[in-house]
C-alpha cells in the first residue's frame, strides 16, 4: 500500500487550523473595534456631575446618571443576595444529595433556565409581579436578574464540587463528621475559587442586561427611594438615551456604556485571576 507524502496527511490540519486562526484575529479585531469605540465616545461624557447629577430635561444641557447608578446597583445587589445563596444551594442539592427522578428533573430545568433569553424571564415577572401589583418596580426588576443568576450559579457550583476528589468526601466522613459540614466546610473550600469565578460571571453577565428591566423596572428620571416603584437603572436609559435626537442624551448614553463595560471587565478580570490562583 502507497502511503500518502507528509504534506498531503498534514494539510487538513493546517487548514483547520488556518481558519481557526483566522477567525479568532477577525473576532479580536471587532472586539477592539467596539472598545475603542465606545472609549472614545463615552470619555466625553465622564465628569463630576455625570455621576452625581439627575438626568437633565429633554433638550436641556448638562445633567447625569447618578440615579441610573444608583439603581442598577440596588438591583443587581438584590439579585445577587436573592439568587446566589438559591442557585449554590442548589447547585450543592444535585452535587451532594440528588439521587434519582427529582435531581434529573431539576438539573433539566437548570439547563433550560440557562438557555431560556433573557426577555423570556421579563416577561413572566411581568405576569407575575408586575401585573398584579399594578405598576413597575425595581423589586421586579431585582427578581427577573436573579432569575437569571440561579442557573448560572447552579450549574457552576455543581460542576465545582462535581471536581472535588470523592477520597476527600470519605475521610471527612469516616471521622464523624457530619454530612452539611463536610459540604460547607471542606468541599466549599476546595472549590471556592471556581465557585466565585461563576458567581462573578453571573452578576456580570445580568448588569448589562436590558430586555428583562424594559418589563419589570422600566426607568425613572428620578432618586430610587424605595425599589417599590419604576427604578433607573444604565442599560435601560441607554436604550432610551441612543434612540433620542438630543446630542447630550447620545453622549451620556455612549458614557453609562463605558460604565458598564469598564464594570463588566472589572468583573471577568476578577474571575480570571480567581482562575488563575485555582490553577496555581
Amino acid at each position: 500500500m502507497k502511503r500518502r507524502p507528509l504534506w498531503v496527511r498534514k494539510l487538513p490540519d493546517q487548514v483547520f487550523k488556518g481558519v481557526a486562526t483566522v477567525s479568532s484575529v477577525v473576532g479580536i479585531f471587532f472586539l477592539g473595534w467596539i472598545l475603542v469605540v465606545v472609549v472614545h465616545r463615552g470619555i466625553a461624557a465622564i465628569s463630576p456631575s455625570f455621576f452625581t447629577d439627575l438626568p437633565s430635561p429633554p433638550g436641556v444641557a448638562g445633567g447625569g446618571l447618578a440615579n441610573a447608578m444608583l439603581g442598577t446597583i440596588m438591583m443587581t445587589f438584590m439579585a445577587a443576595v436573592v439568587g446566589v445563596p438559591a442557585g449554590v444551594l442548589c447547585g450543592v442539592y444535585l452535587s451532594e444529595y440528588g439521587r434519582g427522578r427529582l435531581s434529573s428533573v431539576i438539573r433539566f430545568l437548570i439547563n433550560v433556565m440557562m438557555g431560556i433569553p433573557s426577555i423570556i424571564m421579563g416577561l413572566f415577572i411581568y405576569t407575575l409581579i408586575v401585573l398584579p401589583m399594578g405598576h413597575f418596580s425595581g423589586y421586579a426588576g431585582g427578581a427577573a436578574l436573579a432569575l437569571l443568576i440561579l442557573p448560572i450559579v447552579a450549574r457552576t457550583t455543581e460542576d465545582m464540587l462535581a471536581l472535588v476528589p470523592n477520597a476527600l468526601r470519605e475521610s471527612a466522613l469516616a471521622l464523624g463528621t457530619p454530612r452539611w459540614r463536610v459540604t460547607v466546610g471542606i468541599l466549599f473550600r476546595a472549590a471556592r475559587n471556581g465557585m466565585i469565578t461563576g458567581i462573578l460571571l453571573a452578576v456580570a453577565r445580568v448588569g448589562g442586561e436590558t430586555a428583562p428591566l424594559l418589563f419589570t423596572s422600566l426607568n425613572s428620571p428620578y432618586w430610587p427611594s424605595n425599589l417599590n416603584e419604576p427604578t433607573g437603572n444604565l442599560t435601560v436609559t441607554i436604550f432610551n438615551y441612543a434612540m433620542s435626537p438630543y446630542p447630550d442624551w447620545q453622549r451620556n448614553a455612549w458614557g453609562a456604556s463605558l460604565l458598564i463595560m469598564m464594570g463588566v471587565l472589572a468583573l471577568t478580570i476578577a474571575a480570571r485571576l480567581a482562575i488563575r490562583e485555582r490553577r496555581t
